[in-house]
């Protein structure tokens, strides 16, 4: 008590008799009742103490306070320990903080300043933001005993705290509502069309502002009662907006967009097919984007309507579908050649059998000697496929064996293709087949027939898979009639089918064969006259000698890859040279073939 009495009287001697006194105040480990006492008594204010309050202050003071801040170190001492002071009259109680909001503490008029440091009220209208969502952002700043509730009807928030948190939450909710302010703004759309319009507008509204943000998020309204855009969010967003939408809606070029693609090397009907699938298998984010495609076979054309930037894709893949196609020009020989007459010029000449594609080639071995070629054959030959004398060689064996016999050309076809397109040659002609007979009432015989092609079938398909090489699927049908059946008579025919595929170089021959046709064949030998005489004569005078033949099939294909339709005109010349050089080469090639059989025919009789 004594230290007290001494404190009281040390503040007493520096007071002064101003409105707003100084005091030094030093005090350590002081009884907070002995505060409130202290604080009381330098105020002049009237404390009620209702409640013990226990614990100890302290206050270090370097230079004087005043003395209405001592009442703000009393509260903040006394929240320290869950109390807090409310004022009743001329009377201020202590309180328990958590129950100051029912003390009846002062109320200010909303939008007046709190001040001061008791407990107050205050009601917080919100124009452009909602209470809820406000409450609980700013409800972390106010002290741990204040009491905060929200007015959804009127969007009020009704806050009881220290005049310093109330001052500080109305700061953070006058920046939220800043941030928030809503402008509405109509743009009329003069150019574009509106829904195409709306959709690109959204698709980069999304990409400027970041939907999760609040304040960023703007809303693109369709209105087609004014062919306009609404806006709807900040003014400084809107700006942008509206200044993008006038970038867009601008006139449009229907020149750009409507476009009439003739062609040059594609048929209309594919390319469109080949487009529909493309377009069909696109997502459009607005449906009204995908393109209109139709053709017009009559001027071969494909018709474009739509979109520039989709158009202009669709653009790029007609020009590469319709780049100049590759041809190719094949030159086709049938032969057959007879099996028995095939062994023996083989053994005639010293190679074997012939009547394979192996054996053919060894034969022709024998023509290709050195210095048989002319100069300009061989460059005629070099200039068409890149190859020396063989090919020469290979024609001379093959007329060589049809000029003895030995074979048979069935058929000479050329054949131009188109790139990946099947091609077909037919020669032959079209018979009668008896199917069926019937007998009326009246016995008149009736008989159905049926027409048959019967000839030869080339269906070749190319693939060229560079200016050099190409591959061909190839299909042979080969019919022919070979009898009459004396039973029935009805023609007898035979078929001969060869399907296969060959990768070929440009000018390269290939043989394919392998389809063996067998048949009788009847020779008879007479005695001049005497075979003539009736009865006897073809019984004693003649014999019949049936031996059994076979013919062997072979197809020898050259392709001639053309990249450039003017080039095929070149290729008709140049294999016309090559016809004419192959002519001279054969005579040169027979006559030499003929010395050196004749050379080795005295050195078998020796053998022998």
């Amino acid at each position: 008590m004594k230290l007290i009495k001494s404190l009281f009287l040390s503040l007493l001697l520096v007071s002064t008799l101003s409105a707003r006194q100084e005091v030094d105040v030093n005090f350590s480990n002081l009884a907070i009742n002995d505060f409130i006492k202290l604080i009381a008594k330098i105020t002049s204010k009237n404390i009620l103490v209702n409640y013990k309050v226990n614990g100890t202050v302290d206050l270090v003071s370097s230079a004087p306070i005043y003395d209405d801040e001592l009442m703000g170190i009393l509260i903040s001492v006394l929240e320290s320990k869950g109390f807090t002071l409310v004022r009743n009259g001329s009377v201020y109680e202590v309180v328990r903080s958590t129950e100051a909001a029912k003390h009846n503490v002062n109320v200010v008029t909303p939008g007046k300043y709190a001040w001061g440091s008791l407990m107050v009220t205050q009601a917080i209208t919100l124009e452009n933001e909602n209470v809820d969502i406000v409450a609980a952002k700013v409800r972390y700043l106010i002290s741990k005993t204040a009491k905060l509730m929200t007015m959804k009807e009127s969007n009020t928030l009704l806050l009881t705290d220290y005049p310093k948190n109330i001052q500080t939450i109305k700061k953070v909710i006058k920046g939220l509502e800043n941030a928030k302010e809503i402008d509405i703004k109509v743009v009329h759309v003069q150019h574009a069309e509106l829904k195409k319009l709306h959709t690109q507008v959204n698709e980069i509204v999304k990409s400027l502002f970041n939907a999760k943000v609040a304040s960023q998020i703007i809303k693109v309204l369709i209105n087609t009662d004014v062919n306009g855009l609404v806006l709807v969010g900040r003014a400084d967003h809107i700006v942008k907006v509206e200044a993008l939408i006038a970038e867009l809606d601008k006139e449009v070029d229907y020149n750009e967009v409507v476009q009439i693609i003739s062609l040059k090397n594609s048929d209309a009907k594919g390319v469109l097919t080949t487009l529909n699938e493309i377009v069909s298998k696109q997502t459009f984010p607005d449906p009204t984007l995908k393109p209109n495609i139709s053709a017009n076979e009559e001027i071969n054309s494909v018709i474009l309507v739509g979109n520039p930037t989709i158009i202009k894709g669709l653009r790029r893949i007609i020009d590469e579908l319709d780049k100049e196609k590759y041809q190719v020009y094949v030159q086709a020989r049938i032969v057959e050649i007879n099996n028995n007459d095939a062994e023996t010029m083989g053994l005639q000449y010293g190679v074997g059998a012939i009547d394979t594609a192996s054996g053919l080639y060894a034969f022709s071995g024998n023509f290709g000697a050195s210095g048989l070629t002319t100069a300009a054959g061989t460059g005629v030959l070099a200039a068409i496929t890149g190859g020396a004398s063989q090919a020469f060689a290979l024609n001379a064996a093959l007329d060589f064996m049809q000029s003895t016999g030995v074979s048979k050309t069935v058929s000479n076809p050329s054949i131009l293709c188109v790139n990946n397109q099947e091609s077909s040659i037919y020669v032959g002609k079209t018979v009668s087949i008896q199917t069926g007979s019937a007998v009326s009432t009246g016995a008149v015989q009736s008989n159905s027939f049926k027409r048959e092609d019967i000839g030869l079938e080339l269906k070749i398909k190319p693939r060229v898979s560079s200016v050099d090489k190409v591959t061909l699927n190839v299909d042979v049908k080969l019919e022919n009639i070979v009898g009459i059946d004396q039973n029935s008579g009805q023609p007898i025919t035979t078929k001969q089918t060869v399907i296969t595929e060959a990768i070929l170089r440009h000018g390269e021959s290939i043989i394919v064969g392998g389809l063996v046709k067998t048949y009788d064949k009847e020779d008879v030998a007479e005695v001049p006259f005497l075979s003539a005489i009736p009865f006897l004569g073809p019984l004693l005078f003649s014999h019949v000698d049936i031996q059994e033949q076979k013919d062997n099939l072979l197809v020898i294909l050259t392709p001639y890859v053309i990249d450039k339709s003017e080039k095929l005109s070149s290729l008709q010349k140049q294999l016309g040279e090559l016809a004419k050089f192959q002519k001279e080469f054969n005579e040169e090639a027979f006559k030499k073939i003929e010395e050196m059989n004749q050379d080795a025919l005295p050195k078998k009789e020796e053998d022998k």
